[in-house]
């Protein structure tokens, strides 16, 4: 009789079996402790959002220079000689020939094109058409200061008083009584600045007293914080209907039920979980409403008497500067482009439906 071949000879199916040599889970665990590490909420939140601007920015070029285009070529196609039209008609043909130098008015049209993106991308803007010696940077530095003080403050009171009336809105504290907060929101969002601006001020100011009028040079934070309380009041309207209807489309979601099912109070229910859930209609309306911020903000620089981008427009259109007027309106534009992008990267990032 042939002997049997002892297990892992012959056939040897203990060699061929070994599931710890084969398989070597162990070394399959270290390979993935060698990889990346997994990133935290947080950071995969700001490299969303940080992708998502990029993108949208590099789509957005197109408009910024659709936007430089128009302004280019709406201040050259116009009937009429640009050098008379800064330098006024008692102008001899001497001066208007070295201002046309000047402005290259006095090449071909695409030349003028070229030269003027090029003096754009290096920022090489030239200086100051009526203030000689001044250039078109330094003056755009000056009125950006102010003008983004004004808006990031109009910004921040809208915000906070919009998302605060719609939460009340959308609670349950003031019973039938919310129908008033609406009200109140919809007339606010429907009346321009320029239809309450003055009045207010005038009453607050001239009136009462309680307020330092307009132009006061000894005005300080308080012309400022009242300047972008008046220019917050259409912002925190448009917020907080935005708001309010985010928040009633959320007030049947399952998390709402889950948390009130553990007995979370009405507080916590709607600020801490119904209110996160609404953070990308909120950024995309701020974003939006940006154009209608820059041109409130010439509306309060012009009846407050401040230095802005507003007021500097003004000037720079009534005392026929171009290289001021036309780097002010592009710069405007780009910061109006920019708000959209960030505003379009935060909804993405909360909520990636949008990306879709």
């Amino acid at each position: 009789m042939a002997e049997k071949a002892p297990p892992g000879e012959g056939g040897e199916p203990g060699e061929a079996g070994e599931p710890g040599e084969a398989g070597e889970p162990g070394e399959a665990g270290e390979a993935g402790e060698a990889g990346e590490r997994p990133e935290g909420p947080m950071a995969k939140g700001v490299v969303a959002v940080a992708r998502t601007f990029v993108t949208q920015v590099a789509g957005q070029l197109v408009v910024v220079l659709g936007l430089a285009s128009a302004v280019f070529f709406s201040l050259r196609l116009l009937p009429g000689d640009p050098a008379a039209l800064v330098l006024g008609e008692l102008a001899g043909p001497d001066e208007r020939a070295a201002l046309r130098a000047k402005l290259f008015l006095d090449r071909p049209l695409y030349v003028q094109y070229a030269l003027f993106l090029k003096r754009l991308v290096t920022l090489d803007l030239g200086e100051s058409l009526r203030r000689p010696g001044t250039t078109v940077l330094s003056r755009l530095g000056g009125a950006l200061g102010p003008t983004a003080q004004l808006a990031f403050l109009a910004v921040l009171f809208g915000a906070l008083a919009g998302t605060a009336l719609a939460v009340l809105a959308a609670g349950p504290w003031l019973g039938k009584k919310k129908i008033l907060v609406e009200r109140l929101l919809d007339a606010a969002a429907a009346t321009p600045l320029l239809a309450f601006a003055p009045l207010v001020t005038f009453v607050l100011a001239a009136k009462l007293r309680v307020l330092p009028l307009p132009g006061d040079p000894d005005a300080g934070v308080s012309g400022l914080l009242f300047a972008s309380t008046l220019l917050a009041i259409p912002l925190g309207a448009h917020v907080g209907r935005i708001t309010r209807a985010a928040l009633r489309d959320h007030e049947r979601a399952q998390f709402l039920t889950v948390a009130r099912a553990k007995g979370a109070s009405f507080v916590r229910v709607w600020v801490l979980h119904a209110l996160p859930a609404s953070v990308g209609p909120i950024a995309t309306v701020i974003g939006t409403q940006l154009g209608a911020l820059l041109g409130g903000a010439v509306v309060l620089e012009r009846l407050f008497e401040r230095q802005g981008l507003g007021s500097l427009i003004l000037e720079s259109y009534s005392a026929r500067d171009l290289p001021v007027l036309e780097a002010t309106i592009v710069l405007t534009g780009t910061l109006f482009v920019l708000a959209q992008s960030f505003a379009q990267a935060v909804h993405g990032a909360v909520d990636p439906r949008v990306r879709r």
